[in-house]
């Protein structure tokens, strides 16, 4: 299924007297790559229940392709942990949305199943996940997310729980599978350096309530693999980046 553009017009979500969210409005063109970041309490994970349906906006509207987003909506969630079950292998673990969404258990197993060696996973199909390393987790939650057929990614912090090295090497595997598929993905997290490496664009949430205050360029140009640290446009848009938070901080 090829991408389409996603247009999120002013979504607004409160929890009693809290405003969470206020007029939050962005956009994510098809296969462009868009990173949120913003300190924690900023409605980042807010924004994205509010896209897969998990939450109800108290305003605002989502419009896929033009048209609003209705039942059938075009994203595929990662959260920060992978949750897989532990019961269940890793493919079985694969196929849980398939199954949910009403595709029968031999056929989503066949579409799970076709993806595990391009994903760096074979072998690995009838482990446990007590039986696989946190960085093979993730790829197998990824998998998970990807074989839904979904068009846009919502990725919560997928590399948070993760050690350096790790999360250095599943960050060049991500760029490389999305440089294969071109996947829409709108990617939360923390991490400044990590929001510059992976995106095309990286919007700055401000906190209480949130709201976008910045909307950062990042060139392609800038090399994502050895070379990264060292191109002296990294600084310059990290600095630039935490001024528009510290900004927003100062002005919440």
């Amino acid at each position: 299924m090829s991408a389409q553009p996603l247009e999120v017009d002013g979504l607004c979500k409160a929890f009693g007297d809290r405003r969470v969210l206020d007029r939050v409005s962005l956009h994510v063109e098809p296969g462009e790559v868009v990173s949120i970041v913003g300190p924690s309490g900023s409605g980042k994970s807010t924004l994205l229940a509010l896209l897969t349906g998990a939450l109800a906006a108290d305003a605002g509207a989502v419009r896929y392709a033009g048209a609003a987003v209705g039942d059938d909506r075009p994203f595929a969630f990662m959260p920060q942990r992978d949750v897989l079950l532990p019961w269940r292998r890793m493919l079985d673990n694969t196929t849980i949305g398939l199954e949910v969404a009403g595709l029968p258990r031999r056929e989503a197993r066949e579409r799970a199943g076709r993806l595990f060696a391009p994903f760096g996973l074979a072998g690995t199909e009838m482990l446990y996940p007590r039986q696989l390393s946190g960085g093979m987790r993730q790829r197998v939650s990824f998998l998970r997310t990807i074989v839904q057929g979904k068009p846009v990614l919502l990725l919560d912090e997928p590399f948070g729980s993760l050690d350096a090295i790790t999360r250095d090497e599943l960050q060049q595997w991500l760029l490389g599978m999305w440089a294969e598929s071109r996947w829409s993905m709108l990617l939360i997290t923390h991490d400044i350096r990590e929001a510059i490496r992976m995106s095309d664009r990286v919007l700055v949430l401000a906190s209480s309530p949130g709201r976008i205050v910045g909307d950062v360029a990042v060139t392609r140009a800038i090399p994502r693999g050895d070379g990264f640290v060292r191109d002296p446009r990294v600084p310059e848009l990290e600095d630039r980046l935490r001024r528009m938070l510290a900004a927003g901080r100062a002005g919440s």
